[in-house]
Parts: C-alpha cells; structure tokens; sequence
C-alpha cells in the first residue's frame, strides 16, 4: 500500500534541514497560513534553515518584495547563525526566474568544477539595480566569491561590484566534469542574458 500524500508532506517537513535543496522546494504545497505559522516557530526556535525554507516558498511564488524583505530582516535578526548560505540576503525580483532557467541544465559526469553566480550592484547606474555574473571554478561558490573580493584573479565586476553569490540555483551544478562545466558556464549565460538579465562572465 502507497503511503498517504498527508503523510510523505509530514516526513519531508520533518526532515527540513540546511541541506534540504531550495530548488526542491519542500514546502511548496503547504497553504499560505502554514507556511506563515511554521515560519513564527522557526523564528521562535532561531531555526535558520526552516524559516529560509519558508522565505524561498514565499520568494518563488511572487509574494511582494517588500513582504520578502520583511521576512528576510526578521529571519536575519532572530538566526543568522543557522541560515543557509543558499538564501539571498536581499531581495532579488528575479530569483525565481534565475532557478527556473538554472535547473534547465543538467550534468551527467562528476568531476572538480562548480558553476557559481554572483549577484551585482548597479543600483548606481541602471535602472534595474541588480546584475549577474556566470563563472566556473574548482572552488566552491563561496571561496571563489571571496577570492574575487580579495583581487585574485579577479572579474573587475565582481570584485567593484560583487554582493553575495547565489549559491542556491546552482547547487545540482556542483563537483561536475570541467569540459560540461565550461559549457554550461556559456549557455546559462546566454540563456539569462536573453531572459533578460544584466549578464558578465560566462566565457
């Protein structure tokens, strides 16, 4: 006999942790009220990776970036410790559409490179005030981002502009083969570019 649908929901929920994929999104079919509620008890607990889980439900279906931003203040405040890396730390209109064109990529063999993107700050001059940079590297999102902060081997628009990487979308992209990385790292690029995105790196 197949489980109950009530039931697998429960098991997933109760098994919500930092290394739940965002793009899996766990929580997406809970109603409004019971994504608001589980959201409270994670605030209450400073339960970081369920009260992210919450935020990026209410992020990919178009809730208000202002209600977004709200959200993500509170969250930050009450457990900062035990976010995951893979939430945003400001709102980003477009992030869904970002993790819609992302899991349009696959890679079948494992290997040393990881597709990475960092978020960028033309709020100085474009009137969509966020940028994306597409890279490659055999460092983790996060140590490739610092690297680029810290001037080595450096992309000038990550290292003057650069404000967090995206680790999320990509995170089915990681330990890949170097030859589908590097050609990854060029479609992705053209296909957000074409979405409409302000685009550097992918080459």
């Amino acid at each position: 006999m197949r489980p109950r649908a009530s039931c697998l929901r429960r098991a997933v929920l109760k098994s919500l942790n930092a290394k739940t994929p965002p793009g899996s999104r766990p929580l997406r079919d809970l109603e409004p009220t019971e994504i608001a509620t589980r959201f409270e008890r994670a605030l209450g607990c400073a339960d970081g990776a369920t009260g992210a889980h919450c935020v990026h439900e209410l992020w990919m279906r178009g809730v208000l970036g202002a209600d977004i931003e709200r959200c993500l203040a509170r969250l930050w405040s009450r457990s900062a410790d035990s976010i995951p890396d893979w939430l945003p730390m400001r709102y980003v209109e477009w992030l869904p559409n970002l993790y819609d064109i992302a899991s349009r990529f696959r890679a079948g063999v494992r290997g040393r490179s990881n597709i990475y993107l960092v978020l960028l700050d033309y709020s100085d001059s474009r009137p969509e005030p966020y940028g994306l940079y597409v890279g490659m590297s055999r460092y983790s999102p996060m140590q490739r981002f610092d690297q680029h902060k810290a001037g080595i081997r450096a992309a000038g628009s990550v290292l003057k502009r650069g404000l967090e990487a995206l680790t999320g979308p990509t995170l089915h992209l990681q330990r890949i083969q170097r030859a589908e990385a590097e050609r990854i790292e060029v479609q992705m690029a053209e296909v957000l570019a074409a979405s409409g995105l302000f685009v550097k790196g992918g080459h």
